[in-house]
Parts: structure tokens; sequence; C-alpha cells
């Protein structure tokens, strides 16, 4: 465990007592969980709370487009106090928050290693990426270098500091955020680094009710609410995953409409680059984890409408003024979802 970490105890339980996920309607349960501890905690977010679910449980990474104040902070605080560690003695911690600035160092992020004087030896000092959930702060503030720290933490779970890697939790996950508007001192994320990020959520600010709601109840904020509802533990989340992965049915009409979704954007004379392969991979696991928050064992075209313009817009490059990622997406959905529903009334 981490120097100056106090023991919380109620946080902590031994593998052996974590119940084991293997059921579809107990993965849902972690499902309801979630919503119900983070909807206390953060009002009015309750789509951008439903997507984040869906990309934890679809094992992705998620980039949040905020204005300043809009409670990304809390809400990735929020999910770090809904996980219980029952794998304490890695040293692993729930929730990491790393700030990025132009002089930010690649070793911050990953760790670095120290020599120790009074042994002789070098040690290595793991970094805040080794936590559950890292919350990376306007991560287009620092270098390319910096934010190339994270491709390989991000595609395959793990980082290499000194020719040596390491395997970070299976858990690992991102919450990135940028700032939309202040652009002086940014750099902009490349299509590598964007391509990690499974979603990319734009948030607007909350609606006036909710906004009422926190003003009437801060009081109740700040001391910790949803705190009475129960946890998840770290073990739930994996078996989660893989419920959604082996009792979710994908048909092969679905397969086929994501292909052919691609094939539109690469064939649309707006798109200079179409989205990828990996972009169809990833989406599969979204695609199934929002039919189990749906509490649906199989994936429909809903669930492909509603997720098309967030796995996908980010990854499109396009023309000069060929407008918004976001209508190139809409459009070229159209023909195949169409296909897919004449498919699905012929069955």
């Amino acid at each position: 465990m981490p120097e100056h970490e106090e023991f919380d105890q109620s946080r902590h339980i031994t593998h052996e007592m974590a119940p084991r996920i293997t059921s579809f309607e107990g993965a849902y349960g972690v499902v309801e969980r979630f919503r119900r501890r983070l909807r206390r905690s953060v009002l009015g977010r309750d789509d951008v709370i439903e997507l984040v679910i869906m990309a934890l449980l679809a094992d992705g990474h998620v980039l949040l487009e905020d204005y300043p104040g809009s409670g990304k902070t809390t809400l990735a605080k929020a999910l770090g106090d809904c996980i219980i560690d029952d794998k304490p003695d890695d040293a692993i911690v729930a929730i990491r928050r790393i700030q990025f600035t132009p002089d930010l160092l690649p070793g911050d992020v990953t760790g670095t290693t120290i020599f120790d004087p009074h042994t002789n030896r070098f040690f290595f000092r793991p970094g805040p990426i080794f936590a559950h959930i890292v919350l990376a702060d306007e991560i287009n503030r620092t270098s390319p270098k910096v934010q190339s720290a994270l491709l390989e933490a991000m595609a395959e779970k793990q980082t290499t500091v000194d020719n040596r890697t390491r395997a970070l939790d299976p858990f690992f996950f991102v919450i990135a955020t940028q700032n939309p508007l202040d652009l002086a001192g940014t750099f902009p994320l490349p299509s590598a680094q964007l391509d990690r990020f499974l979603f990319k959520i734009k948030m607007t600010h909350v609606k006036r009710e909710a906004e009422l709601a926190i003003l009437g109840d801060l009081k109740g904020l700040r001391a910790g609410a949803g705190d009475d509802l129960p946890r998840i533990t770290r073990t739930e989340v994996l078996d989660a995953r893989r419920v959604v992965e082996e009792q979710v049915y994908v048909a092969p009409p679905i397969r086929e409409c994501l292909v052919d979704i691609a094939d539109a954007t690469r064939k649309d004379e707006r798109t200079l680059q179409g989205v990828s392969t990996r972009s169809l991979v990833l989406m599969l696991p979204a695609l199934q984890a929002r039919a189990l928050t749906a509490r649906r064992n199989f994936v429909d075209a809903d669930d492909i409408a509603y997720l098309a313009p967030i796995v996908f817009a980010h990854r499109l490059e396009l023309a000069p003024g060929a407008g918004t990622s976001e209508e190139v997406v809409a459009e070229c959905t159209l023909k195949p979802l169409e296909k897919l529903s004449r498919a699905t009334l012929k069955r």
C-alpha cells in the first residue's frame, strides 16, 4: 500500500470474500449499483453516467470535452468511490488524477527509476498511471511526448520504463478531459491518441433543475452523497465484463452493418480518413455493454444508432468545409441501418 494512505476497511475486502458474477442478471445488478451511487453524487448527468458505465464494462476509455466546472472531476472521483479494491496487497489505488501541463515529463506519468544511496540499488517508483481509474485532466495541455506515454498503457495495459515492461491492472480505466474553448498553449491530440478512446463525449451545461438541485444540496454532496449505497468490487467489474462478452449476443447482420458503416465513411467524399478496423473491434463490446444497461441479452439497431456518433465521430479526418464529423457519421449510418432493419424483418 502506498505510504501516507490510511487504511479504510470498508473499501478493502479479501479476494475470497468478493462474490463472483456469472449470470446476466448479476452483471445487470452491477450496472444498477453504479447508477444509484453515481446519480446520487453527480446530478444532471444521467446520459454521461450511462456512457461511462458502458465504457467501463466494455473495457474502453473515455475522453470528455467539456467546460471548466462542469463536473468532470466530481464524476471521476464518484466513480472511484464506487470501487472496492478486493486486491489491496497490489499497492494499486482506486483513483489518481494527473494534471497535464506543458512542463510535464513522461516519467511523471509512468513512473521513474530512482537510486537509493543507502542500498546502492535502483528501485522503481510507480507513477500515477498505476491506478484502477486515472483522471487525465486537460490532456491536450501537455506535449505529444507525454501524450504518447499513455498510448501503450491505454492500448495494451502495460508501460515500459528503462527497457522494462510492467503490467497495469486489468481494471485500468482512463477518463481524460479537454477544454473545447481555451486553445492557447494546447497540443491537439493526434489521430493515434484519439483512436485509443472508445468514447468522445461532448458535455454541455446541466439543465436549470439540476443546477438548482446542486445548489440546494451542497452540504450533502460535499459530505459524500451516495456513501450509504453498496459499492462494487474490482472483481465484480471484471466478471461483469466477461458476462458482457460471453452472454450478450451479436447477430451476424450487426457485424455486417458495422462494416458497411465503416466502408461508407471511407468512401465519403467529405472524409480524408474513415474509421479504422480498431474502432469496429472496440465497437462490439460497447454495443454489448449498452444492451446490458438496457437489460437486453442481444444487440439491436438502436444500439448502433445511439453509439455510432460517440464511437466513430472523433476518429474521422474531414476535408476542409465538410461540416461536422457527427453529421457525416449520421449520414453514413442511414443506409446500413435501413439494410439491417430489412434483414431483421425478414427473419
